[in-house]
């Protein structure tokens, strides 16, 4: 693994000092007594640490991630913008990119259950900051949308026009929640529909890896990226395609600081064997493509 490449973080985050609240939205949709009543965090039975617990109590969380990043070899980072308080403050994510404009690149979080409304959030978020992504949790929406639901075909719609990909979680969702929206099949009916986006999915896939690489194979615009796992844990099938036919299509995502600290994931990052010529585009080049970073 190559130490200066100036890796591309495609899912990173600032420390949350209120963490109840900051989920409180998934854990209202859940329906056993340990997720809403004892998890400060969803998905906290898969991590046995949880850096945003240690990190809650920090001052200047923006400091805080551009600290790990430095030390990590972390040259950039997807951050979310929009969502701003009534009284019109700036969220974490804007005033990263204001102060660090060569350090965080922005996305914005969808939900198709805000129809009109959220369209012309896209659109307002690509005008204002220059959005490079958007960003769905199709099992994490209330009610739930399925990734192929015609409510989400408005932002896949939307996503082409304004040329940027779309992020979505793929695979049985961490948080308990219903898996079906997920379903990796369900990629398939999009990528036939809109044969000119590009559509980057989180969270694994799992179990249906084997099936998000022969889609993979199949649709020019789908890519994998490495989300909430820890590199020990990447499926065996991504791996095989990456160092074979799917060097362009492997994006390293991390996911700092809600279950893994940047620590463990480059630590463990080295002991990943993929072929020497795979790394410089799984860390940094096929993010920059997707993202269309000046690179």
């Amino acid at each position: 693994m190559p130490t200066d490449i100036g890796i591309i973080d495609t899912m990173i985050d600032f420390p949350h000092q209120d963490m109840k609240a900051l989920y409180k939205d998934i854990v209202a949709q859940t329906n056993d007594a340990e997720s809403k009543e004892d998890f400060e965090f969803p998905v906290e039975y898969m991590f046995k640490d949880v850096p945003d617990k240690e990190l809650r109590h920090e001052n200047d969380p923006l400091s805080v991630t551009l600290r790990e990043m430095d030390r990590w070899g972390i040259a950039k980072g997807l951050i979310g913008v929009g969502g701003r308080a009534k009284d019109g403050t700036a969220t974490i994510g804007e005033r990263a990119i204001e102060a660090h404009p060569d350090r965080f690149i922005a996305s914005m979080s969808a939900d198709p259950n805000r129809g009109v409304k959220g369209i012309r959030e896209m659109r307002r978020l690509k005008e204002e900051w220059d959005i490079r992504a958007v960003g769905m949790f199709p099992s994490g929406l209330f009610p739930q949308v399925a990734i192929n639901d015609p409510l989400m075909y408005p932002i896949y719609s939307t996503c082409c026009e304004l040329d940027i990909p779309v992020f979505c979680c793929a695979g049985v969702p961490g948080p308990r929640l219903k898996m079906a929206p997920q379903r990796v099949e369900l990629i398939d009916d999009v990528m036939y529909d809109f044969p000119e986006l590009t559509f980057v999915t989180r969270h694994g896939c799992e179990p249906w890896q084997d099936l998000a690489v022969k889609l993979m194979l199949k649709w020019p615009g789908l890519h994998y990226s490495t989300s909430a796992f820890a590199p020990k844990h990447y499926p065996k099938a991504i791996i095989d395609y990456a160092n074979t036919r799917g060097a362009d299509k492997i994006i390293y995502a991390g996911y700092f600081p809600m279950g893994l600290s940047l620590e463990r994931i480059v630590t463990e990052l080295r002991n990943v064997p993929f072929k020497d010529e795979v790394w410089p585009k799984f860390l940094r080049g096929n993010a920059a493509r997707v993202l269309k970073l000046d690179d």
